[in-house]
């Protein structure tokens, strides 16, 4: 019996095929609410804490964050629109698989490695943010060093990372219906700790309570984004801002990893959906935890650096708080493993997505006990996105440019060469010039360590650009190299076959097609579900209820505001807990009439 039932769960985990390795077919492709719930959910997330209150640490201006963040998250929601998502609608494929046509299996191999395990490390950082704040309740203390210093800390990061991996093995569909649920609540966690807690910021710089815009501007460039970093020095600049804001998912959008999810979009313009994660997690959500971060560091007496995302939501949210973190992070590291689940079959073709999900959460769980993930995360995702964006321009060039160059597309599968060249040189050339040009590159410090001061010092007369402007001249130079080492390849080519793989490319994204398709509650009447609409209006009621409290609690300030506070951060778990509950519960049940 026991060899039965073990048996049915591995055909019931076999079941769930998410197309790995052929396009998604029509009758898949999900609607508009699922790739807003999903892009909300990833990017309203618990790294949110982490980075809004390292802007603070950067010593960013107010003008910077409010109007550099503005324009970087505009363009990431254009990358995500105009580059990625319409090759994604046409290929219906993963870029694992998709690259596979156009690089050959070598290089395709090296890239699905280098980006599965990038992939895990991110998701592991996401996992050590939950954990920050699954540590509070039992008292163990704030783990921001390399090295973990409490066995509990690795114990509750195994527990956290098993409910990441088993979400990830459920796939796509699973992964939007539990953010669909979360961000909402996710989102107005942000606005109700800032909220809540900025009467703190206004009587340290004002005396008393803010009265007006200009008040919250004074507040803001004194208390929180002052333009000098603890060491007294100018900030980070506006461009600077923009810029991270912008790469700061450049291999989802730039580097195409994102076409794992928008091959299930209807069209193209499904992209814009990306906007719900940029302007309600990397903008407002940074700001926020920004306010919070400082006040929290105020509170405290204590620096940016040794807070933690679960430190600074506690002190804002109380015990929802604690719940944001984790959720936050489950949200986020769910799609990321998911992918990094995705990349490691398209090397493991015998493999089914769930074991070789099952594996990559295990790697994932591990690199999350060790704090550094967490520590170290912008200069990760700035070199994360670097390493990866240089596939998706010479993808975006085989798709787009080859055709209008005349030359032959998947030219190295039509050839049967098993390693494109071209592809390799100029994805690593591509790198070889941005450490060069990079400015405090890393190899500089190695070679300090290895006491070659000589050639480092040379080196670092040559580097000029920011980690985070290399995208865009590494961008173009990987297109450049890929085009003219293909010329010289066999790109330019024909074969007998062309115009057949022209034709059997099909199109999704017909511009006859209206911009918004009908909801399928507008097709035909269906009876009303009391259970479902009684759901819906307490789930409404208590997202209300999340908002309205911390907004009391502001304007309630003055002599009764630590009394208010205290009990705000009390009673916001009570509309929390019957949100998850009646929220969920109309999700199942909107879903199952769906």
């Amino acid at each position: 019996m026991a060899g039965q039932s073990e048996s049915t769960a591995i055909k019931g985990l076999d079941a769930l095929y998410e197309f790995e390795r052929e396009p998604v077919s029509q009758d898949k492709l999900h609607s508009g609410k699922h790739f807003a719930g999903i892009y909300a959910g990833e990017h309203v997330a618990g790294t949110e804490f982490v980075i809004g209150a390292l802007f603070v640490a950067w010593g960013a201006t107010a003008y910077n964050i409010f109007v550099g963040l503005l324009l970087g998250n505009l363009m990431a929601v254009l990358t995500w629109t105009l580059v990625c998502a319409p090759i994604a609608v046409r290929t219906r494929l993963t870029l694992y698989w998709y690259l596979r046509k156009i690089a050959g299996p070598v290089t395709t191999t090296i890239y699905n490695i280098l980006n599965a395990v990038l992939f895990c490390i991110l998701a592991g950082c996401m996992i050590t943010v939950s954990a920050s704040a699954v540590r509070i309740p039992f008292g163990i203390p704030e783990q921001t060093g390399w090295i973990p210093t409490d066995i509990r800390f690795v114990l509750v990061v195994i527990c956290v990372g098993a409910v990441v991996v088993t979400l990830a093995i459920l796939g796509f569909k699973k992964l939007a219906q539990f953010a669909e649920v979360c961000s909402p609540w996710m989102f107005l966690m942000f606005i109700a700790g800032a909220v809540a807690i900025f009467p703190i910021l206004a009587k340290e710089v004002l005396g008393g309570q803010m009265g007006s815009c200009s008040d919250f501007w004074k507040i803001a460039n004194q208390a929180v984004w002052t333009g000098t970093n603890p060491d007294g020095q100018a900030g980070v600049s506006f461009w600077r801002v923009a810029a991270f804001a912008w790469i700061c998912n450049l291999a989802m959008h730039g580097g195409l990893s994102d076409m794992a999810l928008l091959r299930y979009a209807k069209r193209a313009s499904y992209g814009l959906y990306s906007a719900f994660g940029m302007f309600l997690g990397h903008y407002l959500a940074w700001i926020c935890a920004g306010i919070m971060g400082a006040t929290t560091a105020l509170i405290l007496k204590t620096t940016m650096g040794q807070l933690d995302a679960g430190g600074v939501a506690y002190q804002a949210l109380g015990v929802t708080g604690i719940i944001a973190v984790v959720i936050a992070g489950w949200t986020t590291s769910n799609p990321t493993l998911y992918r990094a689940g995705l990349a490691f079959q398209a090397v493991t073709p015998g493999w089914p997505r769930w074991l070789v999900t099952l594996i990559a959460g295990a790697v994932t769980t591990a690199i999350a006990c060790s704090p550094f993930v967490f520590t170290k995360l912008l200069d990760f995702v700035g070199l994360y996105g670097l390493l990866l964006m240089p596939v998706g321009a010479i993808v975006f060039v085989e798709h787009w440019i080859f055709p209008k160059l005349g030359f032959t597309q998947f030219w190295v599968s039509k050839k049967k060469l098993a390693v494109s060249w071209p592809a390799l040189a100029s994805w690593g050339i591509a790198m070889l010039v941005a450490v060069l040009i990079q400015l405090d590159s890393p190899l500089v410090a190695l070679l300090n360590w290895m006491r070659l001061e000589t050639i480092a010092a040379a080196l670092a007369k040559i580097g000029f650009l920011h980690l985070f402007f290399l995208f865009i001249p590494v961008w173009v130079l990987t297109a450049v190299l890929y085009i003219i080492f293909s010329s010289m390849a066999g790109a330019r080519e024909k074969f007998a076959d062309d115009l057949e793989d022209s034709n059997s490319q099909q199109t999704a994204d017909d511009p006859t097609e209206p911009p918004i398709e009908l909801p399928k509650w507008a097709e035909k009447p269906k009876k009303a579900d009391p259970v479902l609409w009684i759901c819906a209006i307490a789930a409404i009621a208590s997202l209300a209820a999340c908002l309205i409290l911390p907004l009391w609690v502001y304007r309630t300030g003055g002599e009764d505001y630590e009394q208010n506070f205290a009990w705000f951060k009390q009673i916001l778990i009570v509309p929390t807990l019957i949100y998850f509950l009646t929220g969920t519960i109309w999700a199942v049940k909107r879903n199952k009439v769906d």
